[in-house]
């Protein structure tokens, strides 16, 4: 019972977080706007495809979660 609740807890912690990082990212402007995002534009249509923040991202996470298990211990 005992790792089933501590699951309960880290999964509880996560999803709090990511509603701070939800509710936070409207400040963040600079968001899918980096150099190498593809931004298409035309009279009625638009298409943006993240490409650089999306790879910096998962290199972001990538870091923090190797850390993270890192200091587990795992």
């Amino acid at each position: 019972m005992r790792s089933l609740s501590s699951f309960f807890l880290l999964f509880g912690f996560i999803f709090i977080l990511l509603g701070v990082i939800i509710s936070l990212a409207s400040k963040v402007t600079w968001l899918g706007r980096l150099p190498g995002d593809i931004i298409i534009k035309k009279e009625n249509f638009t298409f943006i495809f993240p490409l650089t923040t999306c790879l910096g991202l998962s290199l972001g996470l990538s870091l923090l979660l190797w850390l993270i298990f890192k200091l587990l211990g795992r």
